[in-house]
């Protein structure tokens, strides 16, 4: 397992290994180096990427890719699922259902993007998690405002202007979580605030997976790379189902009770799986 810090998450992990005698090692992101003309992970059947840092995640498994070790999830997911513009275009390309999004290099194309669209819209940094640096735009005051703070503070995270039609939701969202080729679990996240992220907030019961919400997620999930991920599914007024975004290295610590599954499980079989695809040289 490749990982940073440990979290609750790497610490289910690593109990579903041991539950099941699976002989397994931690590679610490944070120590590691790799040289180009070195084969030693050779000897690993698999990976499973747990890198708080999307960098490190990115290089890690565009290396892994190279030694033909293969990574759950893979550097295609990584690469695609790291990149709010990227995941964007990839479902789109997928024919995956998103809310309406404008891209914009400059404050005057962002802010006639943000005119055409009509207030309120919503402004995403490209990269990040955990619901930051997400604002509400709701008026030309606002926005004129969140764009000079972008444009004075630069740097990667405010270069590049990503800008989404604000969904009306239910006061929830629906996470789903897809491992390999199946949907296993989902929540409902509720919240008073339009941020519905749990780790800020939003309380977490079960969905049921229906067949809408499974096809949904199974699209997506295919559209990025696949591998372990989590869905951001939003609900539209007019019945809708719209993609939000989608998370190569979810957290799941809140949705293991609601729904009854046992997430960490489920994604050391599918580990071991990849595994045994690998010692039959598939």
């Amino acid at each position: 397992m490749l990982c940073s810090r440990v979290r609750v998450e790497e610490k289910l992990l690593f109990a579903a290994l041991q539950e099941r005698g699976i002989d397994y090692e931690r590679i610490d992101s944070r120590e590691v180096s790799f040289d180009l003309n070195d084969n030693g992970l050779l000897e690993y059947d698999a990976v499973l990427v747990r890198c708080l840092s999307h960098s490190r995640a990115y290089y890690l498994t565009r290396w892994l890719d190279n030694l033909r070790v293969p990574a759950v999830s893979a550097h295609r997911a990584v690469a695609t699922c790291g990149d709010k513009l990227l995941t964007s275009a990839a479902l789109q390309e997928a024919s995956v259902p998103v809310p309406r999004t404008v891209i914009a290099f400059t404050t005057e194309a962002a802010l006639e993007a943000i005119e055409a669209l009509g207030y309120p819209v919503v402004m995403k940094p490209l990269h990040g998690s955990w619901g930051r640096l997400l604002s509400k735009v709701n008026d030309r005051e606002a926005a004129e405002t969140i764009l000079e703070h972008k444009t004075t503070l630069g740097g990667v995270q405010h270069s590049v202007f990503y800008i989404q039609e604000y969904v009306e939701k239910p006061g929830r969202d629906i996470r789903s979580f897809v491992i390999g080729d199946e949907t296993v679990a989902a929540i409902y996240r509720d919240s008073a605030h339009w941020i519905t992220n749990t780790a800020r907030g939003g309380k977490a019961s079960n969905c049921p997976i229906t067949p809408e919400v499974d096809h949904i997620s199974l699209a997506a999930a295919q559209a990025v790379g696949g591998g372990f991920l989590a869905v951001d599914i939003f609900e539209a007024p007019d019945g809708r189902l719209l993609v939000g975004e989608v998370n190569h290295t979810p957290e799941f610590r809140n949705s293991i009770a609601p729904t009854g599954v046992d997430i960490p499980g489920k994604i050391v079989e599918h580990l071991l799986e990849v595994a045994e695809m690998k010692q039959a040289g598939r």
